[in-house]
């Protein structure tokens, strides 16, 4: 297990004045590097073999124009644990911004075991967003008294709408939704899907039940600096996904004659900017506030940087409440947070996670506390 005490002796032989900001190739490269050179770092990012060419070619940094300084090319994104890539990171001076393609292409225990770069923010605790796992999410959610829906222990208890959250088949890092409405559906579906290889019998019994929330869906993306220990909404969306969106764009009528063809998939294909009412942002803040203080007890020192509570808003009996169905312990995926206004109202300036995340690693280094801010 790599300690605390190894990253802080790596960041010890840096040249501060010589940092470079390191991504993996994929998710929120972009928005992280855009960031990075407007505070002057230079950028790397560990590109898939084959799927280079959007930061080798499209974005790469020539003349005045690009974010993207160097690429370090890998067989796989997996890759990036290898010893000589390691070393070509830290010759480099590199920093290294996890996002979710990190943690889905690499190996937890790699990771936590054998990379030997310094991360900005909490590495122990992205392994919490998995549900099956001591002290997950879900937890860390209920000790910061934040609601989120019932949870199904068995089919046998369903007694409502509930939606089933179960790794797909051919792709292990998403998930297949279904719907069900009491245990016989449930077998029934779930039946249904392992016949067709949508998902595995395996897949399933570490699958989550829990009840489906109708409601206005909103991801709520959140920066802590331990820095200044001080919480920011940086800004909101919610997702697009398909095949649903193109459902959804159908008249009722249609929806139901296609549904007899195929089943709605929920891949994210992007996101859209949202905003909310101000009479919700002190209830917004609340939740950031008292998840921040939960993982700090959860996972010492807690969340760094970047995290996202993704839920929805319900109405209930003419009361408003935030149910929180999904956590982000890394760099959320949109870059369109910073076409809401949030990040404005505080900075006085339109801010994207990119900026941010620059911003606090160059004032760590100026305090001379970039240890603080990695692990």
């Amino acid at each position: 297990m790599i300690r605390h005490e190894d990253i802080k002796q790596v960041l010890a032989k840096y040249d501060k004045n010589n940092i470079s900001i390191g991504v993996l190739g994929g998710h929120s490269a972009l928005d992280i590097s855009s960031g990075a050179k407007k505070l002057g770092f230079r950028t790397v990012a560990v590109c898939q073999r084959g799927r280079e060419k959007t930061y080798s070619k499209y974005f790469r940094a020539r003349d005045s124009r690009g974010i993207i300084d160097e690429i370090i090319l890998v067989d796989k994104f997996s890759d990036i644990t290898m010893p000589e890539v390691q070393e070509k990171l830290r010759k480099l001076n590199t920093i290294f911004i996890h996002n979710r393609y990190f943690w889905v292409y690499c190996k937890f225990e790699d990771i936590m075991n054998d990379f030997k770069v310094p991360i900005f923010g909490t590495r122990p605790m992205v392994r919490l967003e998995e549900r099956h796992v001591p002290n997950n999410q879900y937890e860390i959610l209920r000790q910061a008294n934040i609601r989120i829906p019932k949870i199904f222990d068995s089919p046998e208890q369903i007694d409502r709408l509930a939606i089933v959250k179960v790794a797909e088949a051919a792709r292990g890092y998403e998930r297949a939704f279904f719907f069900v409405k009491d245990a016989q559906d449930f077998r029934k579906k779930s039946e249904d899907l392992i016949r067709n290889r949508v998902i595995t019998k395996k897949a399933l019994d570490l699958a989550v039940i829990e009840e489906y929330i109708v409601g206005a869906h909103i991801n709520l993306n959140f920066f802590y600096s331990p820095l200044s220990d001080e919480l920011e909404l940086l800004g909101t969306d919610t997702r697009r996904q398909t095949n649903l969106d193109g459902i959804l764009r159908l008249p009722a009528e249609e929806q139901l004659e296609v549904l007899k063809y195929m089943r709605p998939k929920y891949i994210e294909t992007g996101h859209i900017a949202v905003t909310m009412k101000e009479s919700l942002l002190e209830k917004a803040f609340g939740l950031g506030e008292r998840f921040v203080a939960a993982t700090k007890k959860a996972s010492p020192p807690g969340i760094i940087g970047p995290f996202a509570l993704q839920g929805a808003v319900i109405a209930e009996e003419g009361k408003e409440d935030f149910v929180i169905f999904d956590v982000s312990m890394r760099m959320p995926g949109s870059p369109g947070t910073k076409f809401t206004p949030y990040g404005e109202y505080l900075h006085r300036r339109e801010i994207s996670f990119g900026d941010r995340i620059a911003m606090e690693i160059k004032e760590a280094i100026k305090q001379g506390k970039i240890d603080s801010v990695c692990t």
